[in-house]
């Protein structure tokens, strides 16, 4: 080494310095490898070249629930800070409420003591009091957050019939949303028509220059370092369910109320005694017991339902199938986009969708031609579409080409994480 260059590590530490500092605040990070881990994590070691990016999170309770991770580490160039919270079973709604409340006193604490003015901050909308309590923390600390909106709240309640849109619960949420969106620096969502909900809740509130937050649209990417397409006849679990000769539909994820499995398991029952159809589920959540119960009673054996795999393996379960199934049910538009569909595409499948009309799924069908969509709630529509799609089924191997290709073109990890920095920035 000559006398003038400097060690790695002091290196690496003088080049921190000159960066502006970002926290990242997320319930979960890496080793949490779930949904919001997986993303979070890509987000914030993607911005690693812009910022001196520090996370502040909990322990791992989703996918990697029981892993104890260190209080504080540094991975890829990012410093990850977890701080105390209980880890009570999350599908029992009190428990889940415990977990929110003391989760959220430590994070708020600890941005408190962290978070300098000059700092950025950047904050995602799950759980739903997190960004409530970050946006606080940082006028407190007058620093600047921007908002990544994941999942709309109040109306995933609303929309799954938990709470009514004219209850004093959903206008007092409403109201503070309108707070929270006004006060960040820039909002990020994942969907045009998500932003154009944000936007109509935003000029709702007749404010003036504080209604000109921007709003990006930022989608979710494609595990395409993960998923390619793998040959049909090949795949393991469509050989040991002998469903090589079968035409089948795959539901991968969790099986929560915002997903209109009733629809499909509607059409599976119309088509139960037609033995070039099979529908495979696999996953878990609140609907499984009732999905379960039906296959049972009404002798599904078109039907087949298998426990959750893990995030490694599901370059061999996307692939185990000929289409894709997204179905949602109704009043989900501008509330959510799922993200399976990108990895659907990334495996080269065509997807099926239960969606309304001018979502940001029906818009990605409608311009890239890489599937279907039927309204939520119709299973004759929906029967009436896998009969069109069967019997054109010989433009399935076109679609999943193009579907591959535009997962590569459009929904990449580096197109995302290069929009996140032109954001950021």
């Amino acid at each position: 080494m000559d006398k003038g260059s400097i060690p790695e590590g002091k290196s690496q530490k003088l080049k921190a310095k000159k960066l502006k500092r970002l926290w990242v605040i997320t319930e979960l990070y890496y080793p949490e490898n779930n949904q919001t881990g997986y993303y979070l994590t890509g987000i914030g070691e993607g911005l690693t070249e812009i910022f001196d990016v520090k996370v502040i999170c909990g322990q791992p309770n989703y996918a990697a629930r029981g892993t104890r991770a260190p209080k504080r580490e540094v991975h890829k160039a990012v410093e990850i800070f977890r701080v105390w919270g209980t880890t009570l079973d999350k599908d029992v709604l009190i428990y889940r409420l415990i977990n929110m409340l003391t989760l959220g006193i430590s994070m708020f604490l600890k941005t408190l003591t962290k978070v300098k003015k000059t700092d950025e901050i950047l904050v995602v909308s799950a759980p739903p009091t997190l960004p409530f309590i970050t946006a606080l923390a940082a006028k407190i600390c007058k620093s600047e957050y921007t908002l990544v909106i994941q999942d709309k709240y109040p109306e995933t309640l609303t929309a799954v019939g938990k709470s009514r849109p004219d209850s004093l619960f959903v206008k007092f949420l409403n109201k503070s949303n309108r707070w929270l969106y006004r006060e960040a620096k820039n909002i990020i969502v994942v969907g045009r028509d998500m932003r154009e909900l944000v936007k109509s809740q935003l000029t709702s509130a007749g404010d003036g220059d504080k209604d000109n937050t921007p709003i990006e649209v930022i989608p979710n990417w494609a595990s395409l370092e993960e998923i390619e397409p793998l040959p049909r006849d090949a795949n393991p679990i469509l050989r040991e369910l002998n469903l090589l000769d079968k035409f089948v539909f795959l539901y991968a994820g969790n099986m929560g109320h915002p997903q209109d499995i009733e629809s499909v398991v509607a059409c599976a029952a119309e088509l139960k005694n037609d033995k070039r159809f099979h529908f495979l589920f696999i996953g878990s959540g609140v609907k499984r017991k009732w999905l379960l119960n039906e296959v049972k009673t009404k002798h599904l054996t078109n039907l087949t339902i298998l426990a959750p795999r893990s995030r490694n393996e599901q370059n061999v379960f996307l692939n185990a199938c000929d289409v894709g199934l997204v179905p949602l049910i109704k009043k989900m538009r501008g509330v959510a986009m799922p993200s399976r569909t990108y990895n659907f595409l990334a495996a080269g499948k065509p997807i099926l969708v239960l969606t309304e009309e001018n979502s940001e799924l029906a818009q990605i069908l409608d311009e890239d031609k890489v599937g279907w969509y039927v309204p939520p709630s119709a299973p004759e529509k929906l029967l009436k579409k896998i009969y069109q799609i069967y019997n054109e089924r010989e433009k399935i191997k076109e679609m999943g080409c193009l579907a591959r290709r535009i997962a590569i073109e459009k929904y990449s990890v580096e197109t995302a994480i290069e929009r996140y920095k032109k954001v950021m920035k």
